[in-house]
């Protein structure tokens, strides 16, 4: 439950940015602009039909799969959602600096050009993005692969969705203890840790599948200090990745995991670099 809560949390939080951008710069503007705000919201509701299309489309598909077909399915899924969320962070890391100035200088050419379906366009794109992700991460965490949704993940969902908008309003107060660029920081640190738990099941269900070999079957068991099946133990191996008995095969998945994420970030630090020398000259 907690997990499915964080990541509706974080993926709504973004997409109420990319909304709140958008809708400050049309409200605030001239006569003009404030004729897109109905195409702003078109947008809205078309990127949400989108991604519960998605959401009803996986369901559906996992229905009609069976036996290890319906398992390959699952771990691909598990290891898309991994991928998906690596590169959402590289990619904020790269552009949300200049997120907020991308996006007001394409209203800007919509409302120039009386463009108004590209404002829909623009933002059903954008909240299709963010909705999409947020339905492969919660299917890669197990929401919906058995055909049917439990009661207290409904409630992680709205709860997920009522933080998000506590979270987007007191980070519109702005103040010394908030800001857009700590949250973001700080939550792409808790992504990328969850992208490891996601890898490391991927890789488990592969083992399972006897797809990858364990190497050696168990390296230590530190069930006595945290157990993975406990409550509090399952919450933090999918948070985080933590195996209590881990395989040697374990131990080599999330160091390779990390190395190149490392790696990745480390280029995109530096294309970010490169594009603020270039947009400075």
């Amino acid at each position: 439950m907690g997990q499915v809560l964080f990541i509706v949390w974080r993926e709504s939080v973004e997409a109420l940015l990319v909304v709140g951008i958008l809708y400050a710069w049309l409200k605030n503007g001239d006569a003009d602009a404030r004729r897109g705000l109905p195409y702003l919201w078109a947008g809205v509701g078309l990127g949400i039909l989108a991604a519960i299309a998605l959401g009803a489309a996986l369901v559906g598909f996992t229905e009609v799969l069976s036996g290890d077909a319906q398992d390959y399915f699952q771990t691909g899924m598990v290891l898309v959602a991994c991928v998906l969320i690596v590169q959402m962070v590289l990619w904020m890391k790269q552009h949300g600096r200049t997120l907020k100035r991308e996006m007001e200088e394409s209203l800007e050419k919509s409302t120039r050009d009386a463009n108004w379906w590209g404002i829909t366009v623009l933002v059903a794109l954008a909240i299709a993005r963010e909705g999409s992700e947020t339905v492969i991460f919660l299917y890669g965490l197990g929401f919906g692969q058995s055909g049917h949704v439990d009661a207290s993940q409904y409630v992680a969902v709205l709860l997920g969705l009522g933080l998000a908008f506590l979270t987007f309003y007191i980070l519109q107060l702005g103040g010394k203890y908030f800001s857009w660029r700590y949250f973001f920081r700080v939550t792409e640190i808790m992504l990328l840790f969850l992208g490891a738990g996601l890898f490391q099941t991927g890789v488990d269900k592969l083992i399972d599948k006897e797809i990858l070999p364990t190497i050696v079957d168990q390296v230590w068991n530190s069930s006595a200090i945290l157990d993975d099946s406990s409550t509090f133990g399952s919450l933090v191996a999918t948070l985080t990745g933590y195996r209590a008995h881990p395989a040697l095969m374990n131990l080599i998945a999330y160091a390779v995991y990390w190395l190149v994420v490392g790696f990745l970030a480390r280029r995109a630090s530096g294309r970010h670099a490169a594009m603020t020398k270039r947009t400075a000259a």
